[in-house]
């Protein structure tokens, strides 16, 4: 974690709603947000407080409704879709409750994705070496249905990871898993984030995972409550 560093993310009075019949709905209500390369968040509230929400317009995959967002020295709010979509292939992995891999595909196809849409001639060689890392080089042409959950997370951690991101997003990573295989998976993420320093953003229920990272963050009700 290096503190002296530009941040990688950096969030002004971040709101974000929705219209509704009966008017507008703020999911987020005026959120600062700083994080630093290498740094391990927690993102922690009760359900419904905009934690996913959170990380969904960090990702770009939500457009914000007012203030600022800041990632990757990009302008989420003044970006394209298209250039969210390119700064998510080039340096954003995203990892979510429930792993959201191609059913078609293999492990090694899956885990190769973000390379393989940005035409790197060796996806599959650095995917490999990836599932490696994260224990399952011997499952690369099995496909979800044939995985566990936790081997299908482990395969989602890795496409994460593949493309060497400076950002990682988790999404409740563990929610779906048991306690064994949920540490498993954790640990599995803490180890890459640390040992690549990139910047994790994760967001849980788990008090004890909460507090096994550099910080955490409170929301409640769409605000910063700590």
């Amino acid at each position: 974690m290096d503190l002296s560093a530009s941040p990688i993310v950096q969030l002004s009075q971040a709101r974000l709603s929705y219209p509704t019949p009966t008017g507008e709905i703020e999911v987020l209500n005026g959120i600062d947000l700083t994080v630093f390369p290498g740094e391990i968040v927690a993102v922690t509230g009760p359900s419904g407080s905009g934690k996913s929400s959170l990380i969904a317009v960090i990702g770009g995959l939500e457009p914000l409704s007012g203030g600022l967002a800041q990632v990757l020295e990009t302008d989420m709010a003044g970006e394209s879709e298209r250039g969210r979509t390119l700064l998510r292939r080039r340096d954003i992995g995203i990892v979510f409750q429930a792993y959201h891999l191609v059913p078609s595909m293999t492990a090694l196809q899956n885990a190769a994705l973000p390379l393989t849409l940005a035409g790197e001639p060796d996806a599959q060689a650095k995917a490999s070496a990836m599932l490696e890392r994260v224990g399952l080089g011997h499952r690369l042409t099995h496909r979800p249905s044939a995985l566990s959950g936790g081997e299908q997370q482990r395969v989602a951690i890795a496409r994460a990871f593949v493309a060497a991101p400076r950002l990682v997003l988790a999404d409740e990573p563990t929610g779906n898993l048991d306690q064994r295989t949920g540490e498993i998976v954790i640990q599995t993420m803490f180890d890459l984030a640390r040992a690549s320093g990139t910047a994790l953003l994760l967001v849980t229920h788990d008090p004890s995972l909460a507090a096994r990272c550099d910080r955490t963050l409170v929301i409640e009700s769409g605000r910063v409550a700590a």
